[in-house]
Formats: C-alpha cells, structure tokens, sequence
C-alpha cells in the first residue's frame, strides 16, 4: 500500500511558499526564466529527484523524475514559471511550481511497493511562444499516461474545452514617399494593414458564433508625413474547433492577398504559435473536484464549459490531463489584472497552493491505487477523442 501522506506537504509549507515569494520577485518573460527554472531544479535535486535541464530544446525548460519499483502508471504534473510580460506574475505562475513540487515530494517520501514514475516537467513560455508546444514537438510528454496542472483563480474549479488558437506576424512591405509632395510615387504599408484589418472585420460576419479574431498594429512609419514603406501586425484567429479554425485561416490568408493587391504591396505571413484544443476527460476533473472537495479548497463551482487558449491543450489532445484551478482572489477577478498581482504573495496566494499541492498529492495517489480508475480515464479520453476527431472530419467535408 502506498501510506497516505498526511503532513508531508506541511511540513515544507514554509519552503515553498518562500520558493513561490521568490519567483514572484523576479518575473522572467517566456523563454527567460532562468532564475525561476534553476530555483525549482535546485529543490527537486536536493529532494532527491533526477534532473534534466534543457530539454525539448529550450534553455529554461526542465525534467525531473522519480521512479518507485517497476511498471505502474506514468504520472505528469506540469508547471508554469513565466510571468505576462510589462506586467510581472499577474497569472499566478510562480505558484505552480513550488505546489507541483510540494505533490511530487509527499508522493516520493510515502511511496511503498506500489510501483509509480513521477515526471515533473517545467514548461516555458505559455503567456508566450507557447513552451508546451515546441516541447511536445520535440518528443516530450510521449511517456506521460496521464498529465496533471495546477493553477490559481478566481473559483476553484476544472475546465472543459478550450480554443484552439493560430497567431501570425504579417509585415508588409511597400514604398516610402513624401506624403505631401509625391503621395503617388508612394505604396502604403499602413494602407495594406487597414485593409486587412477591415477585411477581417467584415469576416467577422459570416462566421461561427465560437470563432474568435484579434489583431493589433506592432509598428509602422515614425512620421505622418512619411508614405509608410513597412507595418508589422499581430493577428491571433481561435475556434474550438481546429478543423473550422483552419478553413477561417484559409480565408484570413485571402484577406492578406486582397489587402496586397489593392495596395501594389507585398506581405510575409509568419506562423507564431499554435493551440490545440482540449480533450475533455470528466473523469479526471471529477477526481480533482473531490479532492478539491475533502481538502475544503474555496469558492468551489461547477466545470468552465468553455475557456480561452493555452497550450496545454496540445498535450491534452493527446494525453488524458486536466488543471485543478484553486481560488485566491475574490471572485470574478480576471487574470493578468493588477489585482490578480496585488494578491501574488497574499496569504490567499499561500493557502491556494498548499492546497492544490494536497489535491494533486491525493489525485496522483488515487491514481496509483486503483488501476481500474487509471483505465477508465484513458478509455474516456480515446472515445471523446474519435468523438470531437468525427465532428472535425464532417466540419472539413463542409468545408
């Protein structure tokens, strides 16, 4: 039997919070959380855990693993470190890991002969690049059975889909010229960029309710007088369904050949960040919620049917995961808010992550104890997987 850890987390509950104070201290944008990266690999090796750093070929990203006996199910529990940038840790990442590390640990220390491999993987780069991703691209996560997050909020919850997401730089390039003298003689990139934008505004009508379109200037000509020769945008496109965000993709990229040809312009679309919807397994979130339940965690509401974009989502359209959400701002609070900062180091803050450390220590070992329950979430995850994969094959027909 695996002993049921009570007071391990405890027991450290100084440390990690004290772990998590500092990360908060020093927010590091995506890609960049050198400092956050070493702080969690330094307390995972000190505990007893083999590290590797540097993998899925990114500098900050890490994996640690501890391995009880021989077989048994493989469990992930993912972490965040990066803060939103200009902003600092107004998303609550700097909690995730010392919580995640607070889990894996109790596991470690009261494992029996139950076999087990606990993997703690450090993801970079969510508010981002997309760290998961790039990660996944190169061979992570493939030998996770299941993979487990935690993250703080304004409820205490588990989520249910979330949109798939594209995002793009578009640059287009035209001809500078006096805006007073030779307006003629000019091509306007500014131009181009207007008329893309207003094209997807006129998109905006004929698409489905769940899509979702953004864009923004990232920069342009310097002076009013001045035919912009250059303009730099931002575009991000979302669906719940990848299979219909790809054919709005298809009309977005018409979009830019029209805003190119009425301009005498010319455009490079460059392919940013990708996320893929989740694979809801209810299961799994149910397991959370009790736990989240006996562990009396605050604010506690039913699943979010819907939410926005991570990149979560591309491990869990593969791998059966989910993310217990655990409240430590009032509710209703948004993240990357000034109030979601102001309450970084709060008490809240500290109760929330000691809190969803006990929740995953308990799912993880629930997990580990009932191989049954191990089989019924996989089975889950593959029958809603062909199910939402079946949608997507009549959506591409339409298409």
């Amino acid at each position: 039997m695996i002993v049921k850890g009570t007071g391990m987390i405890e027991e450290r509950e100084e440390e990690l919070c004290d772990l998590a104070d500092a990360i908060f201290d020093h927010p590091e944008n995506g890609g960049e959380e050198f400092y956050a990266s070493e702080q969690l690999c330094s307390y995972l090796k000190k505990n007893g855990f083999q590290v590797e750093k540097g993998v899925g070929t990114l500098e900050t990203a890490f994996r640690a693993t501890f391995q009880n006996g021989e077989g048994g199910p493989v469990i992930g529990l993912l972490c965040e470190y990066d803060a939103v940038p200009g902003m600092g840790h107004a998303c609550g990442h700097h909690a995730q890991g010392p919580a995640v590390i607070g889990a894996a640990i109790a596991l470690k220390e009261t494992a029996a002969e139950k076999p087990f491999t606990l993997v703690v993987y450090g993801t970079p780069a969510e508010e981002g690049f997309g760290g998961k991703a790039v990660m996944l691209h190169a061979g992570c996560f493939s030998e996770l059975d299941v993979a487990l997050m935690c993250h703080g909020g304004a409820t205490t919850t588990t989520d249910v889909k979330s949109l798939a997401l594209s995002s793009y730089e578009v640059c287009f390039r035209g001809k500078a010229s006096h805006a007073a003298i030779a307006p003629e003689e000019g091509r306007s990139a500014l131009d181009a960029a207007l008329l893309m934008f207003q094209g997807i505004e006129f998109l905006r009508e004929h698409v489905k309710d769940d899509t979702r379109m953004h864009y923004n200037l990232a920069c342009s000509g310097e002076s009013e007088c001045t035919v912009p020769a250059f303009t730099k945008c931002k575009v991000t496109l979302r669906s719940y369904s990848r299979a219909y965000l790809d054919s709005v993709i298809a009309r977005f990229m018409k979009i830019v050949k029209g805003a190119e040809l009425m301009t005498e312009t010319t455009a490079e679309v460059i392919h940013e960040n990708s996320c893929d919807g989740k694979i809801p397994v209810l299961k799994l979130n149910q397991l959370l919620m009790k736990h989240a339940e006996n562990h009396k965690a605050p604010c506690i509401r039913p699943s979010r049917e819907k939410t926005g974009s991570t990149d979560f989502g591309n491990i869990m359209y593969r791998i059966p995961g989910s993310c217990i959400r655990v409240a430590f701002v009032p509710e209703g609070t948004p993240s990357h808010s000034e109030t979601f900062l102001k309450y970084g180091k709060h008490d809240s803050m500290h109760k929330a992550m000691i809190t969803a450390a006990k929740i995953l220590e308990d799912t993880c070992r629930e997990l580990i104890e009932k191989p049954d329950l191990m089989r019924e979430i996989r089975e889950e995850f593959k029958r809603n997987k062909r199910e939402l994969e079946g949608e997507q094959n009549d959506e591409k027909v339409k298409i």
